[in-house]
């Protein structure tokens, strides 16, 4: 169970969770489930125009989308949280998330610290922004898939693997490889 967390759940988020979707079909996690909240997210918001435009050209749909806020609950069912910012991170640790939540970046680049860097808020741009973002998503979240997928595959599930540590270092079993290319790691069983 995956969590993405950013700030109005309107743009970011649910374009990392559509994003993750589709990859958790391709390798036929059927049992795999993605959730999206915003920090300071309004409760059943549709998804940003920008959003749905820049998913919709990469065969997405976002139009269902509604947004939820950040709750301990949610943090509770996640067995991981990837938080855009460091500042959702923070919001994500004071809901009960430590040991189980990192920033996107810092997770699909394997970076043993949970900070990384933020991916750029597209809010209120124009459609370039929310394309540039959904490229940046879609490449973190492919990554990010990627190394649940392998670190899955030696514990007998995504949800057992224990990948974030109490300190909020990452385990040393999820490395992404050199060049970040995610296309060859996309078989098997899933968890």
């Amino acid at each position: 169970r995956l969590l993405f967390v950013c700030t109005g759940n309107t743009c970011r988020s649910p374009m990392a969770q559509a994003i993750a979707e589709r990859m958790f079909e391709c390798l036929a996690w059927n049992d795999a489930e993605t959730r999206s909240a915003g920090v300071s997210a309004f409760p059943g918001g549709t998804a940003s125009e920008g959003a749905i435009q820049a998913a919709a050209e990469q065969g997405l749909d976002l139009q269902g989308h509604r947004s939820s806020p950040l709750s301990e609950e949610l943090v509770e069912w996640a067995d991981v949280v990837l938080t855009m910012g460091a500042h959702h991170l923070a919001a994500v640790e004071a809901h009960g998330g430590h040991g189980k939540a990192t920033m996107l970046s810092a997770f699909a680049e394997g970076l043993e610290a949970g900070r990384g860097w933020g991916v750029p808020d597209p809010f209120a741009g124009d459609i370039d922004a929310y394309r540039d973002s959904f490229r940046i998503l879609e490449e973190l979240v492919e990554a990010a898939v990627a190394r649940l997928h392998r670190d899955s595959r030696g514990s007998g599930g995504a949800g057992d693997a224990g990948f974030i540590g109490e300190a909020g270092d990452i385990g040393e079993t999820g490395d992404i490889g050199e060049t970040g290319d995610v296309g060859n790691t996309m078989t098997g069983n899933g968890p």
